[in-house]
């Protein structure tokens, strides 16, 4: 399986660490995230270096539905009720910042970049009342959006929420646009950490300051984010003779269908799952598509990984009090084009010395304790219990093997792996 953004582009090749490395800032992971973070960092003059443990944006950033929108399904309503209308508006302005910084770099670059609508649509009658809240907090916080009758999706919907001037774009052609001599090592694995000193398969490299923006954080004595976040796999065709549906299209519900265009294919995603628990998988979409798109072809098919935090909000800043000079950027929410953007540039501010006044509600200190943190931890310490002989290499949970993917998952935090026990997805480190 390959994304279309992957068989229609192709990355620059970078160097495997050769030798010990020193650098101010050290940027663990070569997704959208990290090397926007160099990009940046780059620009301001600070000495920085990428390591990625596989190539860049092998995973996730390359295998994104590529929406860059700051309609984050139906966010706004629950951050006003958890955190009030200052956090709200802090997130709302962060993505409208992002926004317009893909705008401004993509307006240089052949990426595809073109402005779209977004829509979040609702399909049964118990997501009408989600909707209608979130078109309330989009009063409350002056979001210009419009109700649409969703006339160009091939199926009945009972409510839509319409942003207008969002975007989509190729991601990997950006890519390929700003790693222009950026100091990127790829297949440079980190291991651990003696302070800011991280120990790879290859020698070190030494740093006064460290960036995790691998996914995944996976640092486990500090920060405990195996404990405030989890994974979640989702599907994707790319579909020829589809119907063009002209916005970007998701539902509201958490596995519903996420619809845009590429030029004459459409991208069709969803019916997600939590990474290590059984689904329908692609065979859902297979359906879908056969039954609502009938004569389509099936160009490419991937599925992707997303990490969810309890409350909707990804984790941008300080990695843990009691772990100086480490920042984080994760938990992106299945929003990680924008998230990515925003990361970047609250980061870079940070590290710069330079105020974000979007910042706090990004901060992972402090954040409300939430029921899903100790579910997570009921999830986990059950599946440590459990005899099942496959175990994790992060922490030692009980592995499903995934027959539609071929691989072994972690349903606590996860991990994934092939049949021969290499790493697919982290937070794991190390192999079978």
């Amino acid at each position: 399986m390959q994304s279309i953004w992957h068989d229609t582009a192709s990355l620059p090749v970078f160097p495997i660490q050769q030798t010990d490395m020193k650098t101010d800032v050290l940027i663990v992971g070569g997704g959208l995230t990290g090397l926007l973070c160099a990009y940046f960092l780059k620009n301001a003059g600070i000495d920085c270096l990428v390591a990625e443990s596989n190539t860049i944006c092998a995973h996730t950033s390359g295998n994104t539905t590529a929406k860059i929108t700051v309609q984050h399904g139906c966010c706004y309503q629950k951050i006003l009720t958890d955190y009030g209308k200052t956090a709200a508006l802090q997130y709302l302005n962060a993505n409208r910042s992002a926004l317009a910084a893909y705008r401004q770099l993509c307006a240089a670059m052949d990426c595809d970049f073109e402005e779209k609508d977004a829509v979040i649509y609702a399909y049964h009658e118990d997501e009408k009342q989600t909707l209608a809240a979130e078109a309330r907090a989009y009063k409350i916080l002056g979001i210009s959006a419009q109700h649409s009758a969703c006339e160009t999706l091939p199926f009945h919907t009972l409510d839509a929420l319409a942003m207008p001037r969002q975007a989509q774009f190729h991601p990997l052609k950006f890519v390929k646009e700003i790693t222009k001599d950026l100091p990127i090592v790829e297949h440079t694995r980190i291991k651990r950490f003696e302070k800011t000193t991280a120990v790879t398969e290859h020698g070190k490299i030494f740093a006064n300051r460290v960036i995790i923006a691998s996914h995944f954080p996976f640092i486990n004595t500090h920060g405990l984010y195996f404990m405030k976040q989890y994974q979640y796999r989702s599907y994707v065709l790319a579909l020829e003779h589809a119907q063009e549906v002209g916005g970007m299209y998701i539902s509201t519900a958490p596995d519903g269908l996420s619809l845009r265009n590429w030029g004459d294919t459409l991208i069709l995603g969803g019916r997600g799952h939590k990474t290590g628990k059984k689904s329908g998988g692609f065979s859902e979409l297979w359906a879908f598509a056969a039954s609502h798109y009938p004569g389509c072809r099936i160009r490419e098919s991937w599925a992707t990984q997303d990490c969810i935090t309890p409350d909707g909000i990804p984790y941008i800043g300080r990695y843990a009090r009691t772990l100086p000079n480490f920042y984080v950027a994760t938990g992106f929410n299945k929003w990680g084009m924008t998230s990515a953007m925003a990361a970047a540039q609250i980061l870079t501010d940070r590290l710069i010395g330079r105020e974000n006044p979007n910042a706090a509600v990004f901060s992972p200190l402090g954040r409300k304790f939430k029921a899903q943190i100790l579910l997570n931890g009921l999830t986990a310490a059950g599946n440590l219990l459990c005899p099942l002989p496959r175990r994790c290499s992060h922490l030692g949970c009980a592995l499903r093997y995934n027959k539609t993917e071929h691989s072994w998952d972690c349903p606590c935090h996860g991990s994934r792996f092939d049949k021969t026990g290499q790493i697919l997805d982290g937070p794991a480190n190390r192999p079978l």
